[in-house]
């Protein structure tokens, strides 16, 4: 999935040893903002130190961030977890990205007007007697 919007937030990052294969690792979330008329507010996370320090991510920027949603379970109780896999600058100028998924109640723009038909054209009789015509008037 994908969506646009500015970096309102951003969180101590979290880290720590995996008991499985030793090794460490990062992750930091980050607050992001649509730019909309009702602005909605995601919080999502990138894993690993070297992702958090390629994309670089700072309060403030308008980004494009592609992510997975996932939901996991612990103890009978379950939890989302949205995560950034690319990151991305929005260019100047360009339109931000609206959220894919569509709030029902959101306010839809109005319907194009239909166009106004046009003026019907007035046949045009031409009252000249006709000698191939066989027709009285």
């Amino acid at each position: 999935m994908e969506m646009s919007g500015r970096i309102t937030a951003v969180l101590e990052a979290r880290g720590g040893t995996s008991a499985r294969t030793g090794n460490s690792w990062k992750v930091q979330s980050y607050v992001l903002e649509t730019e909309e008329q009702y602005p909605k507010h995601l919080c999502f996370e990138v894993f690993g130190e070297d992702k958090i320090n390629l994309f670089n991510i700072q309060v403030g920027q308008v980004l494009n961030v592609s992510f997975d949603i996932d939901a996991h379970e612990y103890q009978g109780r379950w939890y989302n977890q949205i995560r950034a896999w690319k990151v991305e600058p929005v260019q100047a100028g360009a339109p931000v990205a609206q959220p894919i998924a569509q709030d029902p109640f959101a306010a839809q723009p109005a319907p194009a007007a239909p166009a106004a038909p046009a003026a019907p054209v007035a046949p045009v009789f031409d009252n000249t007697p006709d000698e191939t015509s066989d027709l009285p008037f």
